[in-house]
């Protein structure tokens, strides 16, 4: 529904310009990531999924790769805790920064977009700070969010050539390909907003559709809020938590200097 309200060469545009940034940081992040969990002997699994939620787009992003890497329920309830909690901080937090540091809507927008998991976490932080700044953060967001299928796609030929049966034992059983989660909500978000660009009747209605948007997205960030609890933070443990913090530290301060720098340029 936020699509409806969204103009599609605004959105293209920002993807595109971003294209390398995104590259860059989400394989420094999956890098920084691998490394923090080998030097804190965290599960692998979870070690991953903490790492790929932080640099792509949170929930989906563990969802997607963990339907590829066959992990426990409990693999994905510290990934999911770990990240939650943070983004419950970066709604209060970046807002807050963002108008010390005089950031612009534009720089905001690309930094919420970058350095906040979750896609409703990144509206519920821009949408405070100004329309220019929830669009942009959206479409930067949702190009990242395309970088989910690269990664699973990935993650499932590794998987399965580790998983290949050796020469010489035919008797074996096939080993079952992992099934990929797609982030099909891309898809409806871009035709909504193809729709609301180049057909002025459904243009009409953008104001009453982006406000029910904007309604259930507190909504949901309300419900999510409900989710955290002190069983959470036992759940999620503290090397979890410490990677999570770590890896969200790294990509926000790097994001936000690139940014500041570049505009700076």
């Amino acid at each position: 529904m936020l699509g409806f309200g969204m103009n599609l060469p605004v959105i293209l545009r920002a993807g595109w310009h971003g294209s390398l940034f995104a590259a860059l940081t989400i394989g420094a992040t999956l890098s920084l990531g691998y490394w923090i969990g080998r030097r804190l002997e965290i599960n692998r699994n979870t070690s991953v999924l903490i790492s790929a939620g932080t640099a792509i787009c949170g929930g989906s992003a563990i969802a997607a790769v963990g339907s590829v890497l066959a992990v426990t329920e409990a693999e994905i309830a510290v990934a999911l805790g770990t990240v939650f909690l943070l983004n419950a901080v970066a709604l209060y937090l970046f807002p807050l920064l963002g108008h010390a540091l005089h950031l612009s809507q534009q720089q905001f927008g690309v930094w919420a977009g970058v350095a906040i998991h979750d896609v409703s976490s990144v509206v519920g932080a821009a949408l405070p700070y100004g329309h220019d700044a929830l669009e942009t953060a959206t479409a930067v967001k949702l190009s990242r969010t395309l970088w989910i299928v690269p990664i699973t796609l990935g993650l499932a030929f590794s998987m399965g050539r580790q998983k290949r049966m050796p020469a010489g034992a035919d008797s074996c059983p096939a080993t079952k390909k992992p099934k990929v989660e797609m982030p099909w909500f891309i898809g409806l978000f871009l035709l909504a907003s193809l729709s609301r660009s180049y057909l002025p009747p459904i243009a009409k209605w953008t104001p009453q559709i982006s406000y029910v948007a904007r309604g259930g997205l507190t909504l949901v960030l309300c419900l999510m809020g409900t989710s955290l609890s002190p069983r959470t933070l036992h759940v999620v443990g503290w090397k979890a938590a410490v990677q999570g913090a770590l890896l969200w530290a790294f990509i926000s301060v790097a994001s936000l200097l690139l940014i500041v720098f570049a505009h700076a340029g």
